[in-house]
């Protein structure tokens, strides 16, 4: 089998969330990439490090303790995260106002790392992001997952789209479409894999000329289980 046209899928999901308008209500959009260049580096700091903690985790109780982790850790300024050594770590991850989570606590000094050596050869992480577009983007993913610390999987993605950078999720309903047309076989995440449903995303794009998280959501509404 192959993939549908996008025009098919658009109509698919649309007669499933009330129409062209109640769909279109629900599709967000990205950052255009000047604004993506212009994130700050602490910022995404603090997108990686939530993502991170709420992994597995209660979403809600992350996001009610956020200002703790905010402070607790100079707002996620990445210069002054890469001082901090691992007693004064190790006593954070102690404190209750956080999650108390010590590997987790570790993975903010480890991605801070990581951000530092992308600004000194790209300027920042943002400028870095900035380059990725259509099939490309698994590239900024592997990135994520080879040099950063807990970012593989739906993390890093996740975490990029919360930051307002253009890229398609691997959800459920995302994945079951492309198996049940028989797109990808085995391992979600394996090389091939990846690489087919990239390279599909690509197509709808030239297709549609809309971004990869619209066509991601749009995807998503037209299969599965999230009908209105």
């Amino acid at each position: 089998m192959s993939a549908e046209k996008f025009d098919a899928i658009y109509a698919r999901a649309a007669e499933r969330k009330g129409g062209e308008a109640g769909l279109e209500a629900i599709v967000g959009q990205p950052l255009p990439a000047a604004a993506v260049a212009a994130l700050s580096d602490d910022r995404v700091l603090s997108a990686f490090t939530k993502k991170v903690f709420q992994s597995g985790f209660v979403w809600r109780v992350i996001e009610q303790k956020w200002p703790d982790f905010e402070d607790l850790f100079f707002n996620f300024d990445v210069d002054k995260v890469l001082l901090m050594p691992d007693d004064m770590l190790e006593k954070r991850a102690q404190d209750k106002r956080i999650v108390r989570n010590l590997k987790k606590v570790m993975t903010i000094r480890d991605n801070a790392i990581m951000l530092k050596d992308i600004a000194q050869r790209h300027g920042s992480f943002g400028k870095f992001a900035s380059q990725f577009s259509g099939a490309s983007i698994i590239d900024l993913w592997a990135h994520l997952k080879k040099h950063g610390a807990r970012l593989g999987g739906n993390t890093g993605p996740y975490a990029l789209r919360t930051m307002g950078i253009d890229t398609f999720l691997l959800s459920q309903d995302v994945e079951g479409y492309f198996r049940a047309h028989d797109l990808i076989s085995g391992g979600l995440t394996s090389k091939q894999s990846l690489t087919t449903i990239a390279n599909t995303f690509a197509d709808w794009q030239v297709q549609s000329g809309r971004s990869l998280q619209a066509i991601s959501q749009i995807v998503s509404y037209s299969c599965g289980d999230n009908r209105v």
